[in-house]
C-alpha cells in the first residue's frame, strides 16, 4: 500500500511467485467507485502482479489535490502510475475511458487494454440526462442520486450510514468528471491506439452500454468483444470469475503483442 507522488492511494498486489511476472496489470475503477471494488477479481489473479488505486477525488485519494477536473487529468494520473513499466490496463466503466486515453498517450509502454462498458457521452446516440446543469447541484445529493440510478435504491438503503457518507463525499469528483466528459468530440485519440484492445459487456446490460462496445469495435477494427452472460454493468462485483478471465485475456493479448 503506497501513496504515489501525486498523493494517490495505490495498492500493489505482487504475484505469488515473485519472478518478475510480466506485465503489471493496472485496474481502473469507474465513477463513484474505488479500487477495493476489484477485491474479488484480484483474489482470482494470484499469479499476476496487479495494481489497484483510488482515482483522484475518490475514497482514500480524496485528499489528492488539485481535484481532477477532466478525463485528461485522470489519464495523466494513470500514466504516472504506469511509470514507464510494461503494463496492461483494464478499466471498468469511466475507468475504461481513462485506460484507453492513457494507452493512446503512452504508446510503447502499455501492451494491451481491456475495457468493460466505457461511456461514450460524446456520441449523438448516448442518452442525455434531464433536469438541468449537474454542476449546479449539491455534489453529495448528486452522488446519492447517481448511486440510486446506477446501482439500485435498495442497495443504497442497505448501505450503513458511514458508507453512505463516504459516497456522498465522493460527489465533487463525480460531478467534475461527468461534467467534463460530456463533449461534442471524443477526448481520446483512437487513431493513436495501436495495441490490442479487448472489449467487454454484459448480456443483460442497458442498450447504450452494449452499443458503446459495438461503436468501439468499429473504431478499433483489431479489437475483440467478450460477452459476460447474465451480467449487467457491475460485472466486476457480480461476476468476478468472468471478470478475472477477462483480465487474463487482456494479459494474453499483451504478451502476444511482444512476440
Amino acid at each position: 500500500m503506497t501513496e504515489n507522488g501525486g498523493g494517490l492511494h495505490v495498492v500493489d498486489h505482487p504475484a505469488a511467485e515473485a519472478d518478475g511476472a510480466f506485465p503489471v496489470v493496472i485496474l481502473v475503477h469507474g465513477s463513484l467507485d474505488r479500487g477495493t471494488s476489484f477485491a474479488r477479481v484480484v483474489r482470482r489473479l494470484p499469479d499476476l502482479h496487479v495494481v489497484t488505486y483510488d482515482r483522484r477525488g475518490y475514497h482514500r485519494s480524496r485528499g489528492a489535490l488539485p481535484l481532477a477536473m477532466s478525463l485528461e487529468d485522470h489519464m495523466a494520473d494513470l500514466v504516472g502510475i504506469v511509470a514507464g513499466r510494461p503494463s496492461v490496463l483494464v478499466g471498468h466503466s469511466y475507468g475504461g475511458d481513462v485506460a484507453l486515453g492513457a494507452a493512446a498517450a503512452c504508446p510503447g509502454v502499455v501492451r494491451a487494454v481491456g475495457v468493460y462498458e466505457p461511456p461514450l457521452p460524446w456520441s449523438d446516440w448516448w442518452p442525455r440526462r434531464k433536469g438541468g446543469d449537474m454542476a449546479a447541484e449539491d455534489p453529495a445529493t448528486f452522488a446519492e442520486g447517481f448511486f440510486r440510478r446506477v446501482v439500485h435504491d435498495d442497495a443504497w438503503e442497505r448501505l450503513p450510514e458511514r458508507a453512505r457518507a463516504e459516497r456522498r463525499a465522493d460527489g465533487p469528483a463525480l460531478v467534475a468528471e461527468l461534467a467534463s466528459i460530456r463533449r461534442e468530440h471524443s477526448p481520446i485519440d483512437f487513431a493513436n491506439l495501436t495495441v490490442p484492445v479487448v472489449l467487454g459487456r454484459g448480456g443483460r446490460s442497458l442498450p447504450h452500454h452494449r452499443r458503446a462496445i459495438d461503436a468501439l469495435a468499429e473504431l478499433l477494427p483489431t479489437s475483440e468483444i467478450i460477452e459476460f452472460p447474465g451480467a449487467t454493468h457491475g460485472a466486476h462485483l457480480s461476476h468476478p470469475d468472468a471478470f478475472a478471465a477477462f483480465v487474463r485475456c487482456v494479459v494474453a493479448r499483451g504478451q502476444e503483442s511482444e512476440l
